[in-house]
């Protein structure tokens, strides 16, 4: 979108926040870049120039706005619904996999040579993938510095950076301000002086696209936690987290233009994890505007859409996770579900400490559920044959499920295991993988509303209308399951 000069103009100088993320302002008279909805006057068109990202401004030698603190914006939908090289690539980058295994390990799990990824990337976004994950660093050190109270060294490596002094030149480079001086400045701001904080737990704001419908988000994430590892509490969505440095728990809370997030980290390295992580359960870099006004093209949808605009697809945040449970819950109740996959947390789960809740466990690992006994699990014989070949699957690599994950290509190795027919495989899809044009045509909720609304119902023919709803067939299903047994609404009123 950024190339679209009179495009980005208007959104400019009409302050439009549904383009934050899309692309980024940078003023070439102060040196200064920002969202297309930052509060300042705007400055003459000449004086604009456009960049696809914060690290492409960051890399042409402009810094962050201190107004609208463009680095804190909502992420680029672009990456969710595209499922190329470079969507695939960014998914992961966001996921902290350069900082963990360097850009090396970017291109292997791409398939793709460094030089190759190196190129995609500065032709899309202006910058490679060191630059990006620089960016990406220097946002996570903002949130310990305002955030926390963590000493400077201890918030240098937790941020990802080698060195001190590189966390030093590349903060005032950014921000324009030393670290301390970056919290000073948030410790004299009304919206972040909050008093004494509690040592290991970070609390910041997730910013998303308006409208958000946190009805059937939440409501569907709680109606289905797993004992031990998600509960509702308190008007928040707590869970725990398996991260790559340790693990942490998370508590989610619905407000009116954010969703305020607490974090307990037992390694505060793992931050920028949790944060992405929790993004995608919550689908918080979807484009509402965008997919509504393609779904109202739909005469028959269009009043589910003007009734509750800015639906989400309720996500994970561990692909293998859920694709276990999707093998528990197939044709049983919900509870029934939740009751079989408390079984395994508790036999094969780690135990964890939760002070503020009744979380126990992190949920187990393929490896751990790879020992599991078949026959003291309380499940017909062929589902038991599922859920052992897929977690053996899982736990050998031959079914690699994650943020990187070729759509096309989990799908047919799903396929190719026993018991895995096409609600389980576009159910991993649409929740796990985060494909936005899965579709569940033999849902008994998805024929049911369907049925209601007076569209055809039979798998074939529904599937044959849902073509007009593409690519957002995903959150189509949400708008129809909100009509049936589905809809959830645990939010007060």
């Amino acid at each position: 979108m950024h190339t679209d000069t009179e495009r980005c103009l208007r959104a400019v100088r009409s302050k439009d926040a549904r383009f934050d993320g899309w692309f980024f302002t940078a003023v070439l008279t102060t040196g200064i870049y920002c969202r297309p909805s930052c509060p300042v006057v705007p400055p003459k068109a000449e004086n604009m120039v456009f960049h696809p990202s914060a690290a492409a401004c960051q890399q042409a030698g402009f810094r962050a706005c201190k107004r609208c603190r463009p680095d804190t914006s909502p992420g680029s939908p672009e990456w969710n619904a595209r499922a190329d090289s470079v969507a695939r690539a960014m998914r992961l980058i966001q996921d902290g996999i350069v900082d963990r295994e360097g850009v090396t390990g970017l291109a292997g799990r791409l398939g793709y040579s460094e030089r190759q990824i190196e190129r995609q990337l500065l032709a899309e976004l202006g910058a490679g993938p060191l630059a990006l994950a620089r960016a990406q660093r220097a946002q996570t050190a903002r949130l310990l510095i305002e955030t926390t109270g963590v000493p400077m060294a201890e918030v240098a490596f937790a941020a990802g950076f080698s060195s001190i002094r590189t966390f030093n030149d590349t903060v005032r480079e950014v921000f324009a301000l030393a670290p301390t001086e970056l919290r000073t400045r948030a410790a004299r701001r009304s919206d972040t002086a909050r008093g004494p904080r509690t040592p290991g737990v970070i609390c910041l704001r997730l910013p998303f696209r308006t409208p958000l419908n946190p009805d059937n988000l939440f409501g569907h994430l709680a109606a289905t936690a797993v004992p031990g590892v998600e509960e509702w509490r308190d008007g928040a969505y707590r869970r725990t987290l398996r991260l790559p440095y340790g693990h942490g728990i998370v508590a989610l809370t619905p407000k009116p233009d954010h969703i305020a997030c607490r974090l307990a980290l037992t390694d505060p390295r793992d931050l920028t994890v949790a944060i992405s992580r929790c993004r995608r359960m919550l689908d918080l870099d979807a484009d509402p505007v965008a997919v509504d006004d393609q779904l109202r093209t739909d005469p028959l949808l269009a009043p589910l859409v003007d009734k509750a605009p800015g639906r989400r697809v309720p996500g994970t945040v561990d692909a293998a996770e859920f694709a276990v449970r999707a093998v528990l819950g197939q044709q049983v109740s919900t509870a029934a579900a939740r009751t079989h996959a408390a079984r395994l947390v508790t036999a094969y789960g780690t135990p964890v400490d939760d002070p503020e809740g009744g979380l126990t466990h992190l949920f187990p690992t393929p490896d751990a559920l790879a020992a599991l006994d078949p026959e003291a699990l309380a499940l017909p014989r062929s589902r038991r044959t599922t859920l052992t070949t897929l977690v053996a699957a899982l736990a050998d690599g031959t079914l690699p499920l994650g943020t990187d994950s070729d759509w096309d290509e989990a799908r047919a190795r799903l396929r190719e295991l026993p018991g895995f027919g096409p609600w389980t495989v576009e159910a991993i899809a649409m929740r796990a993988l985060g494909d936005p044009d899965a579709f569940l045509p033999t849902d008994l909720g998805v024929r049911r509303a369907a049925q209601g609304l007076g569209l055809p119902s039979t798998p074939a023919a529904l599937t044959a209308r849902a073509a007009a709803w593409r690519p957002w067939r995903a959150y189509a299903v949400q708008y129809l399951w909100a009509t049936d047994d589905h809809a959830i609404n645990i939010l007060p009123e």
